[in-house]
Protein backbone atom coordinates (compact mmCIF):
# COMPACT_ATOMS: atom_id res chain seq x y z
CA UNK A 1 0.00 0.00 0.00
CA UNK A 2 1.12 3.26 -0.72
CA UNK A 3 -0.12 6.94 -0.25
CA UNK A 4 -0.70 8.30 -3.88
CA UNK A 5 -2.30 11.65 -3.17
CA UNK A 6 -3.15 14.30 -0.47
CA UNK A 7 -5.32 17.05 -0.25
CA UNK A 8 -5.62 19.09 3.06
CA UNK A 9 -9.90 19.46 3.76
CA UNK A 10 -8.90 21.80 6.87
CA UNK A 11 -6.59 23.34 8.17
CA UNK A 12 -6.97 25.57 11.81
CA UNK A 13 -6.35 24.28 15.53
CA UNK A 14 -5.48 20.92 13.70
CA UNK A 15 -5.63 19.90 9.95
CA UNK A 16 -7.40 17.13 8.47
CA UNK A 17 -6.62 15.57 5.08
CA UNK A 18 -8.08 13.28 3.25
CA UNK A 19 -5.29 10.58 1.34
CA UNK A 20 -5.86 8.53 -1.52
CA UNK A 21 -4.56 5.06 -0.82
CA UNK A 22 -3.28 3.07 -3.61
CA UNK A 23 -3.35 -1.15 -3.24
CA UNK A 24 -2.33 -2.87 -6.42
CA UNK A 25 -5.40 -1.75 -8.64
CA UNK A 26 -7.81 -0.09 -5.78
CA UNK A 27 -7.30 2.75 -4.71
CA UNK A 28 -9.34 4.16 -1.63
CA UNK A 29 -10.13 7.75 0.26
CA UNK A 30 -9.04 7.74 3.59
CA UNK A 31 -9.36 10.93 6.10
CA UNK A 32 -6.79 11.51 8.79
CA UNK A 33 -6.81 13.52 11.59
CA UNK A 34 -3.28 15.58 11.87
CA UNK A 35 -2.73 17.44 15.07
CA UNK A 36 0.62 17.61 15.15
CA UNK A 37 3.62 15.33 17.78
CA UNK A 38 2.80 15.77 21.30
CA UNK A 39 4.84 15.09 24.78
CA UNK A 40 3.54 14.31 28.02
CA UNK A 41 5.12 13.60 31.35
CA UNK A 42 4.67 11.58 34.88
CA UNK A 43 6.10 14.15 37.10
CA UNK A 44 7.19 13.41 40.50
CA UNK A 45 7.50 16.08 42.75
CA UNK A 46 10.77 14.43 44.56
CA UNK A 47 10.84 16.63 47.55
CA UNK A 48 7.24 16.00 48.44
CA UNK A 49 7.06 12.50 46.99
CA UNK A 50 3.72 13.47 44.90
CA UNK A 51 2.96 12.70 41.55
CA UNK A 52 1.73 15.75 40.01
CA UNK A 53 -1.24 16.06 37.63
CA UNK A 54 -3.74 18.20 35.37
CA UNK A 55 -7.60 18.50 35.30
CA UNK A 56 -8.91 20.00 32.49
CA UNK A 57 -11.99 20.04 30.02
CA UNK A 58 -11.22 18.06 26.48
CA UNK A 59 -13.39 18.21 23.74
CA UNK A 60 -13.15 15.05 22.61
CA UNK A 61 -14.52 13.32 26.20
CA UNK A 62 -16.71 16.21 26.70
CA UNK A 63 -15.71 16.47 29.98
CA UNK A 64 -13.15 17.26 32.52
CA UNK A 65 -10.30 14.67 32.39
CA UNK A 66 -7.46 13.88 34.85
CA UNK A 67 -4.29 13.36 33.03
CA UNK A 68 -0.75 13.89 32.60
CA UNK A 69 0.75 17.62 31.97
CA UNK A 70 1.22 17.77 27.97
CA UNK A 71 1.49 19.78 25.15
CA UNK A 72 2.19 20.15 21.19
CA UNK A 73 5.74 20.71 19.51
CA UNK A 74 4.58 24.41 19.13
CA UNK A 75 8.10 26.17 17.57
CA UNK A 76 9.89 24.79 14.45
CA UNK A 77 12.92 22.86 15.58
CA UNK A 78 11.79 22.14 19.18
CA UNK A 79 12.95 19.01 20.42
CA UNK A 80 10.12 16.48 22.49
CA UNK A 81 12.50 17.57 25.97
CA UNK A 82 11.93 21.21 24.77
CA UNK A 83 8.59 21.42 24.35
CA UNK A 84 8.15 18.64 27.89
CA UNK A 85 10.03 21.16 30.20
CA UNK A 86 7.83 24.08 28.44
CA UNK A 87 4.99 22.45 28.93
CA UNK A 88 5.57 21.52 32.64
CA UNK A 89 6.29 25.22 33.54
CA UNK A 90 3.28 26.16 31.98
CA UNK A 91 0.98 23.79 33.25
CA UNK A 92 2.67 23.10 37.04
CA UNK A 93 5.13 25.53 37.33
CA UNK A 94 7.71 23.15 37.87
CA UNK A 95 11.40 23.43 36.89
CA UNK A 96 12.58 20.03 35.21
CA UNK A 97 15.10 18.17 37.33
CA UNK A 98 14.81 14.86 35.38
CA UNK A 99 13.75 13.31 32.37
CA UNK A 100 13.36 9.85 30.97
CA UNK A 101 11.81 8.96 28.17
CA UNK A 102 9.00 6.29 28.40
CA UNK A 103 7.41 5.70 25.14
CA UNK A 104 7.02 6.86 21.76
CA UNK A 105 3.55 5.87 20.16
CA UNK A 106 1.09 6.39 17.80
CA UNK A 107 -2.13 6.62 19.71
CA UNK A 108 -4.77 6.03 17.39
CA UNK A 109 -2.72 5.08 13.87
CA UNK A 110 -6.02 3.90 11.98
CA UNK A 111 -7.29 7.79 11.10
CA UNK A 112 -4.85 9.91 13.46
CA UNK A 113 -1.35 10.52 12.33
CA UNK A 114 -0.61 12.07 16.26
CA UNK A 115 2.61 10.67 18.12
CA UNK A 116 3.20 11.32 21.85
CA UNK A 117 6.57 10.83 23.24
CA UNK A 118 5.88 9.88 27.23
CA UNK A 119 8.59 10.63 29.75
CA UNK A 120 8.71 10.39 33.46
CA UNK A 121 9.82 13.69 34.81
CA UNK A 122 11.72 14.20 38.30
CA UNK A 123 10.96 17.87 39.93
CA UNK A 124 11.87 20.13 42.92
CA UNK A 125 10.84 23.50 42.44
CA UNK A 126 8.48 25.61 41.91
CA UNK A 127 9.51 28.88 39.63
CA UNK A 128 6.30 29.86 38.71
CA UNK A 129 2.77 29.37 39.52
CA UNK A 130 1.11 27.02 36.29
CA UNK A 131 -2.21 26.16 35.59
CA UNK A 132 -1.84 26.54 31.79
CA UNK A 133 -1.31 29.66 29.07
CA UNK A 134 -4.84 31.76 29.21
CA UNK A 135 -3.44 32.83 25.72
CA UNK A 136 -4.08 29.28 24.64
CA UNK A 137 -8.00 29.23 26.37
CA UNK A 138 -5.81 26.36 28.90
CA UNK A 139 -7.50 26.33 32.10
CA UNK A 140 -6.64 23.46 34.17
CA UNK A 141 -6.30 22.95 37.59
CA UNK A 142 -2.94 20.83 39.06
CA UNK A 143 -3.95 17.96 41.50
CA UNK A 144 -1.25 15.58 43.60
CA UNK A 145 -1.14 12.00 44.32
CA UNK A 146 1.08 10.29 46.84
CA UNK A 147 1.94 6.99 44.92
CA UNK A 148 -1.30 5.08 46.36
CA UNK A 149 -3.74 7.39 45.74
CA UNK A 150 -2.50 7.69 42.23
CA UNK A 151 -2.58 3.77 41.81
CA UNK A 152 -6.20 4.10 43.26
CA UNK A 153 -7.46 6.95 41.19
CA UNK A 154 -9.58 5.75 37.76
CA UNK A 155 -7.91 6.56 35.56
CA UNK A 156 -9.38 7.06 31.39
CA UNK A 157 -6.13 9.01 29.11
CA UNK A 158 -4.42 5.81 27.89
CA UNK A 159 -1.16 8.33 28.08
CA UNK A 160 -1.72 8.43 32.03
CA UNK A 161 -2.38 4.79 31.86
CA UNK A 162 0.72 3.75 30.18
CA UNK A 163 2.83 6.05 32.17
CA UNK A 164 1.11 4.68 35.33
CA UNK A 165 1.49 1.46 34.42
CA UNK A 166 5.41 1.83 32.88
CA UNK A 167 5.72 3.04 36.85
CA UNK A 168 4.51 0.28 38.57
CA UNK A 169 6.24 -1.92 36.45
CA UNK A 170 9.16 0.01 37.56
CA UNK A 171 8.43 -0.18 40.94
CA UNK A 172 8.02 -4.13 41.06
CA UNK A 173 11.90 -4.22 39.76
CA UNK A 174 13.08 -2.89 42.82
Amino acid sequence: MNIKDRKILYEGFYKLSELTVQDGSEEYQRIRFEPGEAVAALVLDTTRQRYLLVRQFRVGAEADVLELPAGMLDKEGESPEEALRREIKEELGYKVDHLEQIIQMYPSPGANSERITIYYAEVSQQIAPGGGEASEGEKLAAEEFTWDELTAEPLEDAKTIIAVQWAQLRKAKE
